[in-house]
C-alpha cells in the first residue's frame, strides 16, 4: 500500500509538503500544479513551485516529491516534463482532476476529461519526451458533468504510457460535495492494467476502511483530510500494519504550528503570512476543538508580531538576525 499527499493548489505548498510529511506515514507527494502554456518554463518557476528539486525532490523529512504539470498542448508538455527531469525531477504527473473554472476555461485539468483522445495524446508524448526510467503518472476525476465517460478516460491515460492513476471520485461538476463514488474507482481498477489510487472524502480511519472496502484498492492519496488531521496517514499506515494507533494531541501539533508560522514568516510578506496560518487553521478546526479557539482569536488579526505571541513562537526578527 502506498499513502500519498495530494498536490492542492493554494494550500499544500513547500512548507505544507515539510511539516506534513514529518509526521511520518506519507509515501510521496506532489507539487502544485505548473501551468504549462505555449513555452518552455523558465528554472525559476519550477525553483518557485517545486524548490525541492534543489535537495534531491525530497521533503526534509526525505519523502519523495513529484513534479506535477497541467496544460492542453502534448508537445508542450512533452518538452517541459524533460526540462522538469533535467532539473531532477523523479517522476512527472499530469492534472486532469483541477475543477477551477479559470484553469478549465483555458483548457487546463478536468475539461480535458471531455476529450480522452487528447488525453492519450498529452501522456504518449509526455511518456515520449522523458527518460525511460522516469515514470509518468495522472490525476483525473470521473468526468466533467457525469461519470459515463470515466473508464475511456482511464483507458487513454493507461494506454498513453501512465504508470499509476489517481481517481478523485467526484465529478467536475461535483466539485468537493459528498459523497464521493468509490464505487467507481473499483470500476476504474477494473479497466485498467496499472495501479489506482482512491481519491476524495477520507477524513478518518474510518473513512479509509470505508474507502478501501467499496474501491477494493489499497493505494490512497488524502488530500483535505490529512491537512486537517496532520497524522491521519501515519494512522492509516499503523492500521494497515496491524500496530495500534494512536491519535497526535493538540499538545503535539503545537510545534508543526510554530514551524508552519516560521517558514510562512520568511518566505511571505507580512501582508500575505497571516492569510496563510489562517488558512490552515480554519482547516484543523474540523478536527481539533482547540484549533476552533485559537481561529477566532486571529481570525480578525495581521500583526504578524501579535500573532508570535499567541503561538509562543519567540521574536523571529532576533532569531532571524542571530542565525545570520
Amino acid at each position: 500500500m502506498q499513502i500519498a499527499l495530494a498536490p492542492m493548489e493554494g494550500l499544500v505548498d513547500e512548507i505544507l509538503r515539510d511539516v506534513l510529511t514529518r509526521v511520518g506515514g506519507i509515501d510521496w507527494c506532489v507539487t502544485e500544479f505548473i501551468r504549462v502554456c505555449d513555452r518552455l518554463l523558465a528554472p525559476s518557476t519550477f525553483e518557485k513551485l517545486a524548490p525541492e528539486l534543489a535537495q534531491g525532490a525530497r521533503t526534509r523529512a526525505g519523502t519523495p516529491m513529484r513534479v506535477q504539470l497541467l496544460g492542453s498542448d502534448p508537445v508542450c508538455l512533452g518538452d517541459n516534463a524533460a526540462f522538469a527531469c533535467a532539473l531532477g525531477a523523479p517522476v512527472i504527473d499530469l492534472n486532469f482532476g483541477c475543477p477551477a473554472k479559470t484553469v478549465n476555461k483555458s483548457r487546463g485539468g478536468a475539461v480535458l476529461l471531455k476529450e480522452p483522445e487528447l488525453l492519450h495524446a498529452i501522456v504518449r508524448e509526455v511518456r515520449r519526451s522523458v527518460p525511460t526510467e522516469i515514470p509518468v503518472t495522472a490525476k483525473m476525476r470521473l468526468g466533467f458533468d457525469s461519470p459515463d465517460g470515466a473508464l475511456d478516460c482511464a483507458r487513454a491515460l493507461a494506454e498513453g504510457g501512465a504508470e499509476q492513476i489517481v481517481v478523485h471520485a467526484r465529478t467536475k461538476a461535483e466539485g468537493y460535495k459528498p459523497p464521493a463514488h468509490w464505487e467507481w474507482v473499483a470500476r476504474v481498477q477494473e479497466a485498467v492494467r496499472v495501479p489506482v489510487f482512491a481519491n476524495g472524502e477520507v477524513w478518518t480511519l474510518d473513512d479509509w476502511r470505508r474507502c478501501r472496502e467499496v474501491s477494493g484498492v489499497e493505494d490512497i492519496m488524502l488530500g483535505r483530510g490529512l491537512v486537517s488531521r496532520p497524522d491521519l496517514a501515519r494512522q492509516i499506515a499503523a492500521a494497515r500494519a496491524g500496530e495500534a494507533v494512536r491519535e497526535m494531541t493538540w499538545e503535539e501539533l503545537q510545534p508543526m504550528l510554530q514551524e508552519f508560522w516560521r517558514q510562512a514568516r520568511r518566505k511571505l510578506a507580512p501582508r500575505y503570512a497571516p492569510g496563510r496560518l489562517k488558512q490552515w487553521l480554519g482547516m484543523l478546526t474540523r478536527s481539533y476543538p482547540e484549533a476552533v479557539a485559537l481561529f477566532a482569536e486571529v481570525r480578525r488579526e495581521n500583526d504578524c508580531e501579535r500573532i508570535d505571541a499567541w503561538l509562543g513562537v519567540p521574536d523571529l526578527r532576533r532569531e532571524w538576525a542571530e542565525a545570520g
